[in-house]
């Protein structure tokens, strides 16, 4: 029994969660996160978001064979993204949408995304960035606002393909090529200028000139989206050409910074 209207055409299922509440401060969401479920089965994600105690949810969840199940109103705060920052906000769940992609995850063999399941993702993704106006480069990953905890979705999430159909923001990455790199222990005005690119786009590094764990932690999530050829958390030539490269191409009035 449906408790509140789908916010999209699209939804085949409602089933509630009660893990929700107000958006801080009446924030209106203009980011989509999208999650891996990295569970064994769908029937045990599902169970998880919608269950009362699990202090889990997500307002749609994208099903292997394209069927999409809303569980959160968008109005909503749903509870996906945890500890978690990007472009100095910190609280992700009062700005963002959070999409469950049914996927076991790196933790049970991690299988390929179903193309019908990916084509689902696009079509929703594309009404809700109409709907709630959301820039292309505030599409993301949830290892890009909690990289020191999240993998998902993951290096073989086909970023390029939603970047195809508008969705999130993309370049072709910088071929994988021999070369001067920035590592775990180095201390630089070049570590010092890559953690100030990385800030710009919205990642959460500290500026410290130091190569630290917590650098290296963000490296390897930004690899993993936007460049997952290597995933070693080294910043080579590639990877410092692809950060540039997305820094170039944002809109001449785009900001990765949130509209308060």
């Amino acid at each position: 029994m449906r408790t509140f209207e789908p916010d999209s055409s699209i939804v085949s299922d409602i089933i509630p969660s009660p893990n929700h509440g107000e958006r801080n401060k009446g924030r209106q969401p203009d980011m989509i996160l999208l999650h891996y479920t990295g569970m064994p089965d769908v029937e045990g994600a599902l169970a998880r978001l919608c269950t009362a105690g699990t202090e889990v949810s997500a307002h749609y969840v994208v099903l292997e064979d394209g069927r999409i199940v809303q569980c959160v109103p968008e109005t909503r705060r749903a509870w996906h993204a945890g500890v978690s920052s990007w472009a100095g906000e910190d609280d992700i769940n009062s700005c963002s949408i959070g999409i469950e992609i049914i996927n076991r995850g790196h933790d049970w063999g991690y299988p390929e995304y179903p193309l019908r399941q990916i084509a689902a993702v696009i079509t929703l993704c594309r009404g809700i960035m109409l709907r709630r106006k959301v820039p292309a480069h505030r599409v993301l990953g949830h290892s890009d606002v909690a990289p020191a905890r999240k993998k998902d979705p993951g290096e073989k999430f086909p970023w390029h393909s939603l970047a195809n159909s508008g969705v999130g923001h993309w370049v072709t990455p910088a071929p994988v090529v021999r070369g001067e790199t920035l590592m775990l222990g180095t201390i630089s005005d070049e570590v010092l200028s890559l953690q100030q690119a990385l800030a710009r786009y919205g990642y959460g590094v500290p500026l410290t000139g130091k190569y630290d764990a917590a650098t290296m932690e963000v490296v390897t999530a930004f690899q993993r989206h936007f460049r997952p050829a290597r995933l070693d958390g080294v910043a080579d030539h590639s990877t410092l050409s692809t950060l540039q490269a997305l820094l170039g191409s944002l809109p001449a009035d785009g900001t990765t910074v949130a509209s308060k």
